[in-house]
């Protein structure tokens, strides 16, 4: 045989003994809180692919993503940073970084993985090739609301403090801080607008929120939808509101109220409430489906077991679904067509087709919680 033929031939025969290649744009996790595991899913067939195992205590668990999407980093409330691989569904490597951790970011440009601790409190900052440390911050106070921002930035604000911080992460050996004080009682979480310029904090102590300007962070907080529930007497709070910027549609941003069974919304032209909406109970999650005409709600306890559809042009309740007892979470396809909601409860992750509210899919989970998808990883404050 010649030896440009064996050549051909070996190469051949090489390619038929490799796993088939495929991308990572179409897959997630689905975080299973009660058994430390995560479970890879596709979104293209709507199946399990793998279960990874050994993440440690997953009960508050969230992930961010790889610039390439192969690699999810994934925090547990034990402290734990796990890097996933997607590809080979396995842990790439896992480190015990803090007592209690609540969450974390990466940097815009990928470089950076940072946590966020509640116990000792403050942010540590990660190589995120390596998981090499590379600075902490110690806040003093519990850290909530972590996002990312533009000019790899990382904000968050303090929970007893009142505060709001901004780290800038370009050189993260020497991290910068600023620190917006003053900011309003006991802020609980933020999120970073889609856009990237906008940071805001809901505040459990004030019924309000602060808004704070990246562009001009000299400026400091501003208060928004202050005093929102004056007059009336607060429901008891189950289970905090989730702030994202997943709540942005259009001009408009939806914000679960504390303590109330109302959806307010939020006019991001002019920071001003442009109505409410009566829902089933007290809003955990407000989802904008992507394209911004609906928004999915999703509910504490006792009320947990629905999801309610908004139609932004009208404001009103246009649909309702059930998908199980204890539905906790709910993650959007990049363009909107499937809408996959987690039922812990009845340890099911189901999707829904996102025009026609059909039930497309439905996936057995052990108490599945949290869904993250890869496309998170192309998206500001994700």
């Amino acid at each position: 045989m010649r030896p440009l033929a064996a050549a051909a031939l070996s190469l051949a025969l090489s390619a038929c003994a490799s796993p088939a290649l495929r991308g990572t744009g179409d897959l997630g996790l689905v975080v299973e809180r009660a058994t430390g595991s995560v479970m890879l899913i596709e979104t293209s067939g709507r199946t399990t692919v793998a279960r990874v195992e050994g993440l440690g205590d997953l009960s508050h668990a969230s992930a961010v993503f790889s610039r390439d999407g192969r690699y999810a980093y994934v925090f547990g409330r034990d402290g734990g940073l796990t890097k996933v691989d997607l590809l080979r569904a396995r842990i790439e490597q896992r480190l015990i970084q803090a007592g209690n951790a609540i969450g974390g970011a990466i940097s815009q440009d990928g470089r950076v993985v940072a946590v966020a601790n509640y116990t000792p409190g403050g942010i540590r900052l990660f190589d995120a090739r390596t998981l090499a440390p590379l600075a902490e911050l110690r806040t003093g106070a519990k850290v909530v609301g972590i996002a990312d921002a533009p000019g790899n930035r990382i904000v968050f604000s303090l929970f007893e403090a009142g505060e709001i911080w901004i780290v800038d992460a370009s050189d993260p050996r020497r991290p910068g801080v600023q620190k917006i004080r003053g900011v309003g009682k006991l802020p609980y979480d933020g999120f970073v607008t889609p856009g990237g310029r906008y940071y805001i904090a809901g505040l459990f102590g004030e019924d309000g929120l602060a808004l704070v300007d990246l562009w001009s962070p000299d400026a400091g907080a501003r208060r928004i939808l202050d005093g929102y529930g004056r007059g009336e007497e607060p429901l008891p709070v189950y289970k905090m509101p989730h702030l994202r910027g997943w709540a942005v549609a259009g001009r408009y941003i939806f914000l679960p109220a504390v303590g109330r069974h109302e959806v307010l919304v939020l006019d991001s032209l002019s920071w001003t409430e442009a109505g409410r909406i009566a829902v089933h109970g007290q809003p955990v999650f407000a989802v904008a489906q992507p394209g911004g005409r609906r928004v999915w709600v999703n509910f504490a306890f006792p009320r947990n077991g629905v999801v309610q559809v908004i139609d932004v042009a009208t404001l009103q309740v246009v649909h309702e679904l059930r998908p199980g007892r204890a539905v906790l979470h709910m993650e959007f396809t990049p363009r909107g067509e499937q809408a996959w909601i987690s039922s812990r409860d009845d340890g099911a992750v189901v999707v829904y087709d996102g025009a026609s509210f059909a039930e497309l899919a439905r996936l057995p989970a052990r108490s599945p919680s949290g869904i993250f998808l890869t496309s998170r990883g192309a998206m500001t404050g994700f």
